[in-house]
Parts: structure tokens; C-alpha cells; sequence
């Protein structure tokens, strides 16, 4: 180890923030306890995520504010984000203050209300809002979605697109596309080479608007095939690529909003909005469900994505223009 690496942070892996006697030799040789830990990161933002109880007071004890924010939020909202509540207790203990408003109006007190342990920071105090409504029942739903797609957690290699507010036989229209002949669909599935293999998509109606799927392939979440499922609504896709994990997108109204997303994956801009918050704490490691949850659809079993009520061939045509 060198002088300079002993003396900072820019060398410590994901699991050195655990470890006590290492952190604590940092900030003794010198290491700013405010900054450094890693780009656009603070020492006790990387620790919340990432580290020990201990370790988090003993950077408490050194920083200059516990409530010091970066992105947007403090280290008691990253801790509570990420679903640590022995490190939430611990910035707690170091006085982090769990109603300090952030994050479009999500405090780390009123974030926990939606996450597995909402009884974190009772007693509740007045004058601090609590779960609306909609969203208590955006996160009884993320409970219900989640186990309805569980079978699914551990598959890769297909592709969905959750359309809103259209039906199965509406989608086919607008892709044009042609009913295919099951025998030859039995064919084509046994053989995911098949030179047809691309063109084989699944259509199934659900609660909220429908489905298109491919099993093996990329295809369900084409630009092309995006833009046209997406005309006068929205569309969320999603290919669960086996080799860099799952590339999103989103497409409103025929026009990409956004591209190369990874749904699910507990990422949040200072920018984002409430719901979009919401909807990535509830469906953090839940790629699927986080598609149908943004979508507004409702299945009630998993079979869109791995039966679909009709397949369908897709025209010969660029679909990534």
C-alpha cells in the first residue's frame, strides 16, 4: 500500500466500508472523513450503503454534519434506501435527523413507511406528512406484483414490453403484425437459433393494457417496435441480457424518454420525481415487476411472459433505426 492510498479513500473495495480497524486507520493517517470516498460520494454515504454500524460512528463522530447531503439526500436516506435499518438506528444514534425533507418531499422517516420496516422511526412526530393514499397503495401492490413474478427473478435472455391502456389485438395492429401458426411456433421456440426466432413474439392482455414478449431475444423492446406500441400512450421495456444484466427503456407517445435504463436497480437522481422514487425503492432487484408497476399494469400470474395467449411474426423490417 502506498503513502497516498494510505491516507485517503479512492482504493477501498466494496466490503473495506465494513471494516473498522481499516477505516479507522484512514482517518488517522489523514483521510478527510467529509470527502473522497469516490466520486459524486461521501465517506458516510459510501459507509450507509455499504458498511458497519461501527463504522458509521466512528465517521460520525469525525464529519462536520451528519446531515450533510450528496445527490440530494444524507446518509440516512441512502441507509434507509438500501433497506439497512441497524445502519439507519446508528446515524440516528449519531443525531441524523429522519424528517429533514429531500428528495421530492421523501424525508428518510416518511421513506421508511414504504419500505419492510415502517415502524423505524416511531413514534411519528406531527407536522410531517404521511404515506398518501395512492401510495400506500403503490406499495401493497409492489407486495402483490412482486410475488406474482417471483418465478422469473432468475431467468435472463427475453425481452417485455408493458404498454399501457391498449389491448393485445390493438398492439398486433399497430406492429402489423400476423398471427403465427402454432405447429411452426412449437418449431421455432425448440430452437432459439431458428432464423425466424427474431421475428416469434408473444402478445397477452393483462389488467391495465398488455404485454409483448419474446422468450429468447432482444426483440419485444426494439426502438421500432417501441415506437409504434407506444402511440398515444406510454411503454416501459426491458431485455434481461445475459451477459451485462437488464438494459430498459422507456417510450412515450412514439418517441424514446428514455434509453439504456436498468430498471429496478435502486438508481435515483436528485431530479427525480416522487413517484419515480417511490417506484424504485419498492421494486429495487425486481426488473420485471418494476416494468409492469410503471406501466400501471396489473397481472395476476406470470404467464404474459412465459405463455402468452398468441404469438405473433413480426414484418420484415428495420427495427432499430
Amino acid at each position: 500500500m502506498t503513502a497516498n492510498a494510505s491516507a485517503g479513500w479512492s482504493d477501498l473495495g466494496w466490503h473495506s466500508w465494513d471494516d473498522l480497524a481499516l477505516v479507522r486507520a484512514r482517518l488517522d493517517a489523514g483521510a478527510d472523513p467529509n470527502d473522497g470516498a469516490y466520486p459524486y460520494t461521501r465517506p458516510l454515504h459510501a459507509a450507509a450503503e455499504r458498511g458497519s454500524p461501527e463504522v458509521i460512528a466512528e465517521l460520525a463522530a469525525r464529519v462536520d454534519d451528519v446531515d450533510a447531503e450528496c445527490e440530494g439526500r444524507t446518509a440516512l436516506w441512502d441507509a434507509v434506501f438500501n433497506k439497512r435499518p441497524g445502519i439507519a438506528r446508528a446515524l440516528v444514534a449519531a443525531g441524523a435527523d429522519p424528517w429533514r425533507t429531500m428528495m421530492n418531499g421523501w424525508s428518510p422517516g416518511r421513506l421508511s413507511l414504504a419500505g419492510p420496516t415502517p415502524g423505524l422511526f416511531f413514534p411519528f412526530p406531527q407536522g410531517h406528512a404521511t404515506l398518501t393514499e395512492a401510495e400506500a397503495a403503490a406499495v401493497a401492490e409492489a407486495d402483490r406484483l412482486i410475488a406474482v413474478l417471483d418465478e422469473l427473478e432468475d431467468e435472463d435472455g427475453f425481452s417485455l414490453a408493458c404498454v399501457r391502456g391498449i389491448t393485445a389485438a390493438e398492439a398486433a395492429r399497430r406492429l402489423a403484425a400476423e398471427p403465427a401458426d402454432e405447429a411452426e411456433v412449437d418449431e421455432i421456440l425448440e430452437d432459439p437459433f431458428h432464423d425466424e426466432a427474431l421475428r416469434l413474439i408473444g402478445v397477452t392482455d393483462v389488467p391495465g393494457g398488455c404485454v409483448v414478449s419474446q422468450a429468447s431475444g432482444y426483440m419485444a423492446d426494439a426502438p421500432g417496435v417501441m415506437k409504434a406500441l407506444s402511440a398515444g400512450t406510454v411503454a416501459y421495456g426491458m431485455f434481461a441480457n445475459p451477459k451485462s444484466g437488464n438494459q430498459g427503456c422507456v417510450f412515450r407517445d412514439g418517441e424514446v424518454v428514455d434509453w439504456d435504463t436498468h430498471p429496478g436497480g435502486g438508481n435515483v437522481s436528485p431530479g427525480a420525481s416522487a413517484a419515480e422514487i417511490l417506484l424504485e425503492f419498492l421494486y429495487e432487484g425486481h426488473a420485471e415487476a418494476y416494468c409492469f408497476a410503471a406501466a400501471a399494469l396489473r397481472p395476476t400470474d406470470a404467464r404474459s411472459l412465459t405463455s402468452p395467449d398468441t404469438h405473433l411474426r413480426l414484418p420484415e423490417a428495420d427495427y432499430w433505426p
